[in-house]
């Protein structure tokens, strides 16, 4: 791949030039994320032959009516005995690239290029199968609609502050998110 000199390799850049090219947008829902989605599930199931994965779509644009930014999170639950850095090899090997790593977690994204956001962005979030706190959360703001509508007038008074601060962005929703979390467990 060639760069020109405005462009450079996504790897080189610091965070602040990263969070400048790929700033917070949200925007209504669409329903083509649903079908993305599906789409880019089909795919990882056949980069995860032989795994047995649970794969769902997670995150803002798996809930309906509500603005989100326009990136598709998918959680990928592996079996506990799963080698990571076999897993990391074959996903890079598919184009996606490996934002974090530990020894129960790997985060990709698939979509991000050094000229800004792709037509189609996707996190891959890959747990144990245990470790699904998106899938409730996600489900409990579907079945709460006031709910979502409160999560989405939250992350549209933070677009002004975190624009450019995803990790702030992602910290000012926290509060919100544990709250959720804590319904769903007297739910369960």
């Amino acid at each position: 791949m060639y760069f020109t000199e405005k462009s450079r390799a996504l790897e080189d850049m610091t965070l602040e030039e990263l969070w400048e090219l790929f700033p917070i947008v949200l925007i209504p829902h669409q329903p083509q994320w649903r079908q993305w989605a599906e789409e880019e599930i089909g795919s990882l199931t056949v980069i995860l032959t032989g795994y047995e994965p649970i794969i769902n779509h997670v995150g803002s644009t798996a809930v309906p009516a509500i603005w989100a930014k326009p990136i598709i999170d998918i959680l990928v639950q592996m079996p506990s005995d799963v080698d990571w850095g076999k897993l990391r090899t074959m996903m890079e090997a598919h184009g996606y690239i490996c934002m974090s790593t530990s020894d129960s977690r790997m985060s990709f994204n698939k979509g991000y290029t050094p000229q800004g956001f792709a037509e189609r962005v996707f996190h891959i979030h890959f747990r144990r199968l245990d470790d699904n706190d998106e899938i409730y959360f996600r489900d409990y703001l579907i079945s709460h609609p006031n709910l979502a509508k409160e999560y989405e007038s939250l992350k549209l008074s933070l677009l002004p502050e975190y624009r450019h601060n995803r990790d702030g962005y992602t910290e000012a929703k926290s509060e919100f998110v544990k709250k959720v979390m804590a319904l769903c467990k007297r739910t369960k």
